[in-house]
């Protein structure tokens, strides 16, 4: 006798005749990318880490600056021999100047101006690393909820099959062709089932919270995997190609390497603090006065100067060379970081490849399993019938099937989600990926 797999909420979508329409799994990603904090966080950090590009080309613009004053004295001279006359006078003096400073040579500009622009390419480098990320983590939940409404599928319909041994069971127990102990296997399988399908109502409550969290949605329902669905290995089927690949493409391994140029020249930016400068310096200006001491008059003077200026640094009580030795020792962390990156991102490339081509022959074997699994419980339910097999050898196939079924898809969503973490590892993985796994959704 062969089971049918019902679940709820495939009876939901049958009850309601079709009206309710499956989300896949690039529609909840495309929810993810507008709802998800985590990336819309990464999206603002990488608009903030843009603009240190202009701020780092600032430092070779030059600086245009304009002050005025204006100020308002009350004068008043009176001299010490006997009957002098007293001298007052009320006048404003105010003024404006207008300046212009362009650096010609301040090194330690120019290397800022290198660091914002590797620090520009770093924001879009962990983007990128966060878009990856978000890819990985709706694919992870997507199918959490769909292993768990399998679960779900499984637990019901292995408890209608144990409630349905039951009642044989009680049945023979009343024509007096089975013992009580029949019945009372059935009765425990039976209670067991209710309660294993009880946690799997919980479990798929709480994993399609967790993919809400993402979207901001509750899906009504998610499109599963095509019936006897056919993974591919991965291409190319080279673990060394695919370490390789990650130890330079891998995007965490590019941050590093970045980081450890940005760090490079940091050193040679707190270098530069030894070095003189030189800028061009030009002023025009113009003040009045309504009282001159010579003339007793108001007087009015404009001025413009241009000119260059150099300073040489001497001796700043040594910060600025514990400032080069301190650049000195980040940049050797960071050339650690680089390292442990590449090897981090070998590691998971490993992982992930090995994960892949287990995960295919696991499916491939479970396969036969669920065949040789279901020929099993026939052949022990026919025996049952004809009194060459007991109830509990009915009971433990009707278990191991479903067992077996529940195990074969976990396998293809757990070697689906290994595909997308080795594409992660080498750097390569885009909505595309996502694209031809949402191909083998129903």
């Amino acid at each position: 006798m062969k089971h049918v797999r019902p679940s709820l909420w495939a009876l939901a979508l049958a009850c309601a005749g079709g009206s309710i329409q499956a989300a896949d799994l690039l529609q909840v990603y495309r929810d993810a990318q507008s709802f998800d904090a985590q990336y819309a966080a990464a999206r603002a950090a990488r608009d903030a880490g843009l603009e240190k590009l202009p701020q780092g080309r600032a430092g070779l613009l030059p600086n245009i600056g304009l002050s005025a004053h204006t100020t308002w004295s009350d004068l008043e001279s009176k001299a010490r021999t006997p009957g002098a006359t007293t001298r007052g006078a009320d006048y404003n003096s105010n003024g404006w100047s207008a300046s212009l400073t362009q650096p010609l040579f301040r090194w330690q500009n120019w290397v800022g101006y290198q660091q914002a622009t590797l620090a520009a390419i770093l924001a879009e480098m962990q983007f990128a690393q966060a878009a990856q990320d978000l890819i990985l983590r709706v694919s992870q939940a997507y199918f959490d909820v769909l292993l768990a409404q399998e679960t779900l599928a499984m637990a019901n319909a292995q408890k209608i099959a144990f409630g349905e041994q039951l009642e044989a069971a009680r049945r023979n127990f009343e024509v007096g062709t089975a013992t009580i102990t029949d019945t009372h296997e059935a009765q425990a399988r039976h209670d067991l089932a209710v309660a294993t399908e009880i946690a799997a109502e919980n479990d798929l409550a709480v994993k399609r919270q967790a993919l809400r969290t993402l979207t901001g949605k509750e899906e009504d329902a998610l499109k599963g995997l095509k019936p006897g669905v056919r993974i591919g290995a991965p291409r190319p089927p080279n673990l060394g190609q695919w370490v390789s690949s990650a130890e330079t493409g891998n995007i965490g391994v590019q941050i590093a390497q970045t980081s450890l140029d940005v760090s490079g020249r940091e050193v040679e930016k707190q270098r530069a603090g030894h070095y003189p400068t030189l800028d061009l310096v030009a002023t025009h200006g113009k003040t009045g006065s309504g009282f001159s001491s010579t003339s007793g008059g108001g007087v009015d003077t404009r001025s413009s100067t241009i000119g260059l200026q150099l300073a040489v640094p001497l001796f700043a009580g040594g910060a600025v060379s514990s400032k080069e030795r301190e650049a000195v020792a980040l940049k050797e962390k960071a050339r650690a970081d680089l390292d442990n990156a590449r090897r981090q991102a070998a590691l998971l490339a490993r992982q992930a490849y090995l994960g892949v081509n287990a995960g295919l022959a696991q499916v491939k074997a479970l396969e036969a399993g669920v065949a040789s699994s279901q020929l099993a419980v026939e052949s022990n339910k026919l025996g049952y019938e004809v009194g060459v097999r007991i109830n509990i050898d009915v009971l433990n196939a009707q278990s191991q099937l479903f067992d077996t079924k529940q195990k074969l898809a976990k396998a293809r969503l757990d070697t689906l989600v290994a595909q997308l973490r080795l594409k992660s590892a080498a750097g390569a993985l885009t909505e595309g990926d996502l694209a031809t796994i949402n191909a083998l959704l129903e």
